[in-house]
């Protein structure tokens, strides 16, 4: 006989979970009984929003969910954040909570943690929350979350158990093989009228999002066989080989793209929500379509949402873009109607459309790739990032993401980048983080240095909020609240036992990266904004 909470960490052994984050407390003691003598690694953040970004960034990197343990009442509260990004970027997250004892739940007797309901407040940003009543229960449940991870839109779960029910013993069962269902095809009648709109298309466009990542290969084939310009959301960036003739990169909110979605007669969506965060990041409502749509998606309910599908086709992608290989004639254009003609005429125009300030940010960013060949970059919201949005190109998926897409929170790119790396420890990964954005989350160098994580941390300090100063500045508001105190970041990295370094020329940027890369211990390279040698 075990406890359940002895059983809950056999069972996550046996969904193949090797690492999970939280922070213990008094009423979670009992779910880390089992830890020391499993093979599931323990990592500990220093607040737990840090597990829960550190559990996004491991699952953005691998694939496979994110684990955190939290405690009752401020644990989980302080993970909401967290749960929002990921839920906000279809990520698969498993977060289990204590709650109070099964007899004290809903009385608001003042308990120790206590809220009148956690699993209603948690509900909004999960796919399920659900409380754990008996101990044989837990079995089923987990299939049910894992399940979802791997055959539905991958979100967030939520499984509380109370204190009680935690120690009650549970009888031990074989060993569990879990298989998760496949995930499901789509329908061949979708797939034929979908396949005559696109044999018809003079001016197609094709739109992938995150949901298509894991179809790489079949994704770049069908571009090629319709001859089709494509654009990928943020979260796709490396779905189409960089530089590749028919790529837009992730410019929909720019003029260039937008001038190719609202001429395109027909346009395929493929995993991606046609949400502002990807298409109007500049926030104008400007994003237009103006021909047939396309909607492949494995949510039912998101195929009809910002943009009304005339073939909506609930389906895996990959499974669909198969099925649309199938069937789908290599397409025959005049030249000037050709994808890569069309794409490349885009790309040109889009030139005129960077910011001054993108030159340096971009040559920073194509730095680090061509030192780091391998790298994945955790971003932040901060100027680079969003540059980067715009202008960077992954060699490969899960290569870059950030927390400027969806949820769109601040301190996120530290802990993220913690969780990549123990997901990815033969790769590079660099932590793109602004001044401000760090000082939510600086304390999770300490969790980086004690994990022994080496990420690299390159900081870029503008002294303050300058995205939100610029922001109001160009809104006639009188900057308040922006021009932050800034600390000597330096000084503090080196406090916490990390290396520390402020390159002051290209060379030295370089050679910093190069040096990061082999240490065995996180290090922090501190770009100011206003160096000289970015102007060069």
């Amino acid at each position: 006989m075990r406890t359940c909470g002895e059983e809950l960490i056999q069972l996550l052994q046996e969904y193949g979970v090797e690492t999970v984050f939280g922070i213990p407390g008094v009423h979670t003691v009992e779910l880390y009984r089992a830890l020391p003598t499993s093979s599931v690694r323990h990592v500990t953040p220093r607040h737990e929003q840090g597990a829960g970004f550190m559990a996004d960034g491991y699952a953005r990197a691998s694939g496979k969910p994110g684990v955190c343990l939290v405690i009752t009442g401020p644990g989980t509260t302080n993970i909401l954040t967290a749960m929002g990004q990921a839920y906000a970027d279809s990520i698969p997250m498993l977060v289990i909570s204590s709650v109070n004892r099964t007899y004290e739940l809903g009385h608001a007797g003042g308990r120790l943690h206590e809220l009148t309901s956690q699993r209603s407040m948690v509900a909004g940003v999960t796919a399920f929350s659900h409380t754990l009543m008996r101990p044989d229960e837990l079995p089923d449940l987990l299939d049910r979350a894992f399940t979802l991870f791997a055959s539905a839109r991958p979100r967030p779960v939520h499984i509380e158990i109370p204190l009680d029910v935690i120690t009650q013993p549970l009888a031990q069962g074989p060993p569990r093989h879990f298989v998760a269902p496949a995930a499901p095809g789509p329908d061949p009648q979708a797939i034929g009228r979908a396949v005559h709109l696109m044999r018809l298309a003079r001016k197609p466009l094709l739109l992938l999002g995150g949901g298509a990542i894991a179809a790489s290969r079949e994704a770049t084939q069908l571009a090629q066989v319709w001859d089709v310009p494509t654009a990928y959301t943020i979260n796709a960036k490396g779905i189409l080989p960089k530089d590749h003739p028919l790529s837009l990169g992730s410019n929909q909110s720019l003029p260039p793209v937008r001038a190719l979605a609202a001429e395109a007669d027909i346009v395929l969506a493929i995993g991606t929500e046609l949400g502002e965060t990807d298409y109007d990041v500049v926030f104008d409502g400007g994003f237009r379509l103006g021909g047939r749509l396309i909607r492949i998606d494995i949510d039912p309910a998101q195929l009809q949402r910002n943009f009304a599908a005339e073939v909506a086709i609930a389906s895996d992608a990959r499974l669909a873009i198969q099925a649309l290989l199938r069937e789908l004639p290599p397409a025959s254009r005049q030249p000037e109607l050709s994808g890569s003609r069309r794409a490349s005429l885009a790309r040109e125009q889009l030139k005129a459309h960077w910011a001054p300030a993108w030159t340096s940010q971009y040559r920073v960013l194509d730095l680090i790739q061509q030192a780091l060949p391998e790298v994945i970059i955790v971003g932040d919201s901060t100027q680079p990032v969003y540059s980067g949005n715009h202008m960077y190109e992954a060699t490969q998926t899960r290569s870059w993401f950030n927390s400027s897409t969806g949820y769109g929170t601040l301190g996120y790119a530290l802990p993220a980048a913690i969780g990549a790396r123990l997901a990815a420890p033969q790769r590079p990964v660099v932590c793109l983080i602004g001044d401000g954005g760090i000082q939510f989350t600086l304390p999770e160098l300490a969790s980086a240095v004690e994990a022994g994580v080496p990420i690299i941390v390159l900081l870029w300090n503008n002294r303050g909020y300058g995205e939100i100063k610029r922001y109001m500045l160009g809104r006639n508001i009188e900057p308040v609240g922006v021009d932050i105190y800034t600390p000597d970041f330096l000084i503090l990295a080196r406090g916490f036992g990390c290396d520390a370094r402020r390159p002051t020329s290209w060379h030295e940027l370089r050679e910093s990266l190069l040096a990061a890369a082999a240490a065995t211990r996180p290090t922090v390279i501190e770009v100011m904004e206003d160096a000289e040698f970015l102007r060069n």
